[in-house]
């Protein structure tokens, strides 16, 4: 019986120990690579564009579906050489 409870015990702290990592993932980690992910589109459209995400229906660029609460554009600075205006890189 002792051996059945060790093994519960280390398969419970096997679980959270997952979950711990799953969630630091998300949390920090996910972000990142779809900030890089959009800023490298961005980049394609030419310089001074920059990613920024905005809530939904905040900007006319961002044309998004009724199930998503933000999105991703392309910001254009001016200031940085960009002649353009806002892009949404969401779009495909």
């Amino acid at each position: 019986m002792k051996e059945a409870t060790g093994e519960l015990n280390m398969t419970v702290i096997t679980v959270i120990a997952i979950a711990a990592v799953a969630a630091l993932f998300y949390a920090f980690v996910w972000p990142m690579i779809q900030r890089t992910i959009v800023q490298q589109t961005c980049n394609a459209y030419g310089p001074g564009y920059t990613a920024q995400e905005v809530e939904a229906g905040e900007s006319d660029a961002c044309q998004t579906s009724s199930d998503k609460t933000s999105c991703w554009i392309c910001k254009c600075d001016k200031a940085k050489g960009c002649t353009g205006e806002d892009i949404n890189a969401d779009r495909k």
